[in-house]
């Protein structure tokens, strides 16, 4: 008999190698710039979450797509490492997505993308049988292995970071939409993040809208609120809402009241903007309790749910 794998959080959706540039501006037309940092190393909005679920002290796990590659080989093992359970991870011939990142000294990023002939992993891809998350976060970019964790009680979280296929498809099937800005502007066609919230919460049961330096606002019910940005001196923002939906999770996870999941969430996401690269400024347990803290803010303890080792 097979025992099923608890987890914490089970983060359903894209990884990628990210090589990330610092450059003094992002180039114009025909224009060659030089770096003047340079780093490498795992991302992708899922994958990412999966990390600082982890190095908060959650047991997560990744299910998305790998290649058989160079980049899949070496983000495999960086998830290994972190203690993120990889049992569900598809490997296959197509090549892993990836990432160039140019920074800006004022942490501003652009990015660009190579998927190639990689799509999209079918439904029955992962075999999900012997799995027991308490919360599971999409990221939208695996709609289809999504459909495996909908409607069967377990509370699940949309990373919502634009309007896509994906997203369009789990926007309102979830139990916390948690969008960004650009996805808000995107959805309403229009830059209105007030009324924004205000129809999407018509159709989805909470929803967050993350404002960068403006902090957020949510509706959760009857409930509706904001919260403030945490004023940190920003190096990069690559990461940000990953480390917020990881977070976010995580404090679901553990049950938390919803005033202290928005601190814990929001403080992870300023601290990831604090270093350069997404993955190596993912806060662990202990720098984000010293944070909130300094903040004057008093969050319960994650007690057992972060005493545990992670399983690989």
């Amino acid at each position: 008999m097979t025992l099923a794998l608890d987890l914490d959080v089970l983060c359903v959706g894209h990884a990628s190698y990210d090589l990330v540039f610092s450059v003094p501006r992002h180039p114009g037309p025909d224009e060659k710039t030089v770096a003047s940092g340079f780093l490498a190393c795992g991302g992708g909005p899922a994958a990412n979450a999966a990390v600082a679920v982890a190095r908060l002290g959650g047991r997560a796990a990744f299910a998305g797509y790998l290649g058989r590659d160079v980049y899949g080989d070496l983000h495999y093992e960086e998830l290994r490492r972190e203690g993120v359970i990889t049992a569900c991870i598809a490997r296959g011939a197509s090549p892993t997505p990836l990432s160039a990142v140019l920074v800006k000294p004022d942490g501003q990023r652009a990015l660009v993308n190579y998927k190639g002939e990689t799509r999209s992993l079918p439904r029955g891809a992962i075999d999900f049988s012997h799995i027991a998350p308490k919360v599971v976060l999409f990221d939208g970019h695996e709609p289809d292995l999504s459909q495996n964790w909908l409607g069967r009680g377990f509370p699940t979280v949309l990373d919502a970071g634009s309007l896509h296929t994906g997203t369009e498809r789990l926007m309102f099937a979830v139990d916390y939409l948690a969008a960004s800005e650009k996805f808000a502007r995107e959805w309403l066609g229009r830059d209105d993040p007030e009324q924004a919230l205000s129809r999407l919460a018509e159709r989805s049961p909470a929803v967050v809208i993350t404002l960068g330096e403006r902090g957020l606002i949510w509706r959760r019910g009857s409930e509706t609120g904001a919260w403030p940005a945490y004023p940190v001196a920003a190096v990069d923002t690559t990461g940000a809402g990953d480390a917020f939906h990881g977070a976010l999770a995580m404090a679901l996870a553990a049950g938390w009241e919803w005033r202290h999941s928005l601190a814990y969430a929001s403080a992870a996401g300023a601290l990831c903007c604090m270093a350069l690269g997404a993955r190596p400024a993912l806060p662990d347990r202990e720098h984000l309790a010293r944070f909130l803290a300094e903040q004057g803010e008093d969050l319960p303890d994650l007690g057992a749910l972060t005493a545990r080792k992670n399983p690989r």
